[in-house]
């Protein structure tokens, strides 16, 4: 073993040189063993391209025969086994000694891009205030590739916090739904109504109780304020009339789920209200 991106690690340093290393640069796990033949065939293998790659990404090698707690817990069955590791968690694994070419694969599945890069120079500005040299970056690298989540995410909750929801909702749209992407769209949604005035809202609701759209502006505008559970009592009531404006208190309740999370209190007592509207 040799080369400054490879270490050998034992069960007690797993937490500290892979899992919160992981959040740094990825970090590759080498589960092996010396009476392992296919392990001394990738074993060098790894560590050439370790060496290769130039930090970017680093190797650990673990003897199961003198760590088998650790080797049972990952699951391992079979050696050489190989798992890799970013941003505190397992991203991918294989196991047995596979051809260079499906290595390389593999590893260019979790180091960083060029354009990933870029994005991590433009939080870095983000964090010393340059707002406009992170928002030139960020559109630098989505003119190379739309669809770069980390990239849309970051732009688009830089936007967010412009209070200019209308470009982040563009900047969001080409991206694929994941959970994040869902979230910020939702956020994006609901505080449009920011600068309305509930108190205004929340007369017309009292006097006229029939006015839907008067009750959609008003739990519109709580939501924007953060105040979700008035919100969605707003968003219910227009629902439970079931007319023309029941997509969109449908709509919003399900925006405030998904900023709130499925787990919140209040996503689970009011998705329960809903299906009871809705059926």
């Amino acid at each position: 073993m040799s080369g400054e991106y490879v270490k050998e690690i034992s069960a007690a340093d797993f937490v500290g040189e892979v899992v919160q290393r992981s959040h740094d640069v990825p970090v590759v796990v080498d589960f092996w063993a010396e009476w392992c033949a296919p392990c001394r065939t990738l074993g060098p293998l790894l560590e050439k391209l370790a060496g290769e790659y130039a930090g970017g990404f680093e190797l650990v090698k673990v003897d199961v025969d003198a760590n088998q707690a650790l080797a049972q817990q990952f699951g391992v069955q079979g050696i050489p086994y190989v798992i890799a590791f970013k941003g505190g968690k397992p991203v991918n694994q294989f196991t047995g000694a596979l051809p260079e070419p499906q290595i390389r694969s593999f590893l260019d599945s979790i180091v960083p891009s060029r354009l990933d890069l870029m994005v991590d120079e433009a939080r870095s500005a983000m964090l010393d205030g340059n707002d406009a040299g992170a928002e030139e970056i960020l559109r630098e690298v989505l003119a190379e590739k739309m669809d770069h989540e980390e990239a849309g995410t970051t732009l688009a909750s830089l936007y967010l916090s412009q209070g200019d929801n209308a470009r982040a909702l563009d900047i969001l749209a080409p991206l694929s739904p994941t959970a994040e992407v869902e979230k910020l769209r939702a956020t994006a949604r609901l505080t449009g109504a920011v600068d309305a005035d509930i108190t205004a809202l929340t007369g017309a609701v009292e006097a006229d109780p029939e006015d839907d759209q008067a009750r959609l502006d008003l739990g519109k505008a709580l939501a924007a304020a953060a105040e979700f559970e008035p919100a969605l009592d707003q968003f219910l009531a227009v629902v439970r009339r079931k007319n023309d404006r029941l997509n969109e208190a449908r709509t919003a309740m399900v925006d405030i789920f998904e900023v709130l999370g499925a787990d919140h209190p209040l996503s689970l007592t009011y998705r329960r209200e809903l299906a009871n509207a809705l059926y």
